[in-house]
């Protein structure tokens, strides 16, 4: 008998269905020579301190650090849990084959080897790897099995990242709330530190803070208007300053060119191409989602997971906007499949993939299409099956995901940009506009709702100003000249914005770097913080620990999540861009490009030097001499809060 093994029951129903193991059991589904059972996601998870010694029962900074000699797996939950995973087991122990279809991603790797480890498992092995469950996906899928061996470096990265999060996330959390947290025994406040969630909150709080402590600078613009169009003026100044620095001066420069003409100097047309938006990972589609409907990145990440379970796009958890070739052949069925739904089909019905001679064949891009940058999934696309039984969140989401698949499939829009300079006086002046010469993609998006969000919103007056010049000009001719007004406009400088959970999701993906080009940020994604599968979670825990909070849509740090980030003193804690290094070793284990074991004992020195740092840190403690004030750290050592007072542990206050 062969046993199949899904990541929950209604994947497991619809695989049972494909394969014709129709008849229902207790826990499972069994015909034609299968059985097909599910786990309930996590059904195992790493022992926990207190499981592998007694001595790490009590917390204490002397039992510190905590670190296993080999670490180990239990069922994780609740009755229903140990029932199921007793069913697998039963299943596995008399099965001459198991085939893994869990969720074909890292995760879903670690979470079923350490199911058939903890059942025991002796038999062969074969993994199911499939981007959609469509029912012809299943089964092409079912024709290309893989022995288990072959994705063994997947599951090593998977099990590094567990075990990693296990060593600092208990270590850390520990040591900290031992030497930091208020309180004492069960009414003591339990510091949670975590080797993502708190470099993210540390970008939170780096921005609240450079915004709470932000200087405002006054400054004014020239611009001059000419035949309705205003004109901005470009005085060379270095980089941060301003050229206009007092009205007087900007004054000055008024009277000096208001009774002079203004003279047209150049005017130059460039034809230019808008690409159409890039196919949806799950960051930008998460990033979107925010910004158009104001959904949370964990509201968009199950809405687009149940999606792909009703079989309407493919699978969610992915890191690529890019397509392999092998599913270009499958572009003309799947848009066949979703012409009802979209209009915008219709054009691109008669075009068939790779046309013959005397057909006109689909675009085939190198920004859509690229072995290269697709490993284990491509980017989420439709199948092509009727979105017949969505919600209406649901319908929102999908809509995205196919318009951004349908628009990637026609011609490039084409524009003309114009840039007109000027001068008056002794001042150069400047002017740009835009011009769409064919919309191409464009006709895809509605005008009012459907424009795609890829680019993150101005932020600030002048981005704001140049995009209101992005339209089209009068038509200027070189050596022209006529009469203008000047004016000078007061300015002020604005501090940066709060994060949102969609700049946030940006921030994470790019290690808190501001990074607005779209090749630039998939270059640097492999050193993002955390997974795009867990970027939602890691939010959704700094909610629940009320280390943030939402005001509007704008993210804000509790004075909890303040305090936390200001009492820990180890860099690698709180730094996104060692995290980022770290993310980029495990996905060279998975690669089969770094080992497993340096990696662990990478964990393993790190885990020791962020406890050395607690325990040689007296920032914080009980003031042993007066026992009410708190040990605060000196230029080159530490002293008493209350040494004003006249506490008399002061070195060398």
């Amino acid at each position: 008998m062969i046993v199949c093994v899904a990541e929950k029951p209604s994947v497991g129903e619809y695989i049972a269905k494909v394969l014709g193991a129709n008849q229902r059991k207790n826990g499972y589904f069994e015909g034609n020579g299968y059985q097909v059972t599910w786990t309930f996601g996590h059904l195992c998870a790493l022992y926990e301190p207190q499981e592998y010694s007694d001595q790490w029962k009590a917390w204490s900074l002397s039992a510190l650090p905590m670190i296993p000699q080999r670490f180990a797996i239990k069922v994780f939950g609740d009755e229903g849990v140990h029932k199921q995973f007793n069913i697998i087991k039963s299943l596995i122990d008399n099965a001459d084959e198991v085939i893994n279809c869990g969720d074909a991603g890292q995760e879903g790797e670690l979470i079923q080897r350490w199911v058939y480890q903890k059942a025991g498992c002796k038999c062969p092995v074969k993994r199911l790897w499939v981007s959609s469950l469509t029912e012809d996906a299943i089964r092409e899928g079912f024709q290309a099995l893989k022995d288990q061996s072959a994705y063994q470096h997947l599951y090593e990265a998977g099990l590094m990242r567990a075990i990693g999060d296990w060593l600092l996330g208990m270590n850390a959390t520990r040591a900290y709330t031992i030497r930091y947290a208020k309180g004492t025994g069960r009414d003591r406040q339990v510091l949670s530190v975590g080797r993502v969630q708190t470099p993210t909150l540390a970008l939170v709080v780096k921005r609240q803070a450079e915004i709470e402590h932000f200087v405002p600078r006054t400054y004014w613009e020239l611009k001059t208007n000419y035949r309705d169009t205003l004109f901005s003026a470009q005085i060379p100044v270095e980089e941060g300053e301003y050229a206009i620095t007092s009205e007087q001066q900007g004054q000055e420069l008024v009277d000096s060119i208001k009774d002079e003409p203004f003279v047209i100097t150049s005017v130059e047309k460039k034809k230019g191409t808008e690409y159409a938006p890039k196919l949806y990972d799950l960051t930008s589609l998460q990033v979107d989602c925010n910004k158009k409907y104001s959904f949370s990145a964990d509201q968009t990440l199950q809405l687009i997971q149940s999606l792909y379970e009703k079989r309407v796009t493919t699978y969610p958890r992915v890191d690529t906007t890019y397509l392999s070739d092998d599913i270009y052949p499958k572009v003309p069925a799947t848009l066949a499949g979703i012409k009802d739904y979209f209009p915008q089909v219709q054009p691109l019905l008669p075009l068939k993939a790779d046309g013959k001679k005397g057909e006109s064949s689909l675009p085939k891009s190198k920004r859509v299409f690229d072995n290269k940058k697709v490993t284990d999934h491509h980017a989420i696309i439709p199948t092509g099956v009727r979105p017949d039984n969505i919600t209406a969140d649901e319908r929102k989401v999908y809509d995205l995901v196919a318009l951004h698949f349908i628009a990637a499939f026609y011609p490039d829009c084409e524009v003309s940009n114009t840039t007109v300079l000027g001068k008056a006086g002794e001042i150069d002046f400047r002017v740009t506009g835009r011009e769409v010469l064919k919309p191409g993609w464009r006709v895809v998006f509605d005008k009012d709702t459907d424009q795609p969000e890829n680019n993150d919103q101005p932020d600030s007056a002048e981005q704001s100003e140049t995009a209101e010049n992005a339209k089209s000009l009068p038509a200027f001719t070189e050596g022209e000249s006529g009469p203008h007004i000047p004016e000078l406009k007061e300015k002020t400088t604005t501090p940066p914005k709060y994060y949102t959970e969609a700049t946030l999701l940006r921030a994470m993906e790019t290690a808190g770097k501001t990074v607005d080009d779209d090749e630039l940020r998939d270059a640097m994604k492999e050193n993002g913080i955390g997974r795009p599968s867990t970027r939602a979670a890691i939010i959704e825990k700094l909610y629940q620990r009320k280390y943030i909070q939402k005001q509007g849509k704008s993210i804000r740090a509790t004075e909890v999540g303040i305090e936390l980030i200001h009492t820990i003193v180890s860099p690698l804690l709180k730094s996104a861009e060692l995290t980022g290094l770290w993310e980029k070793k495990l996905r060279e284990i998975e690669r089969g490009e770094y080992t497993a074991q340096q990696f662990l004992n990478e964990l393993k020195e790190m885990t020791a030097g962020v406890v050395k740092d607690v325990k040689t840190n007296k920032a914080g403690m009980l003031c042993p001499v007066c026992r009410q004030g708190l040990i605060i750290r000196g230029n080159t050592r530490y002293g008493c809060s209350r040494w004003r007072e006249g506490c008399s542990y002061a070195e060398p206050f």
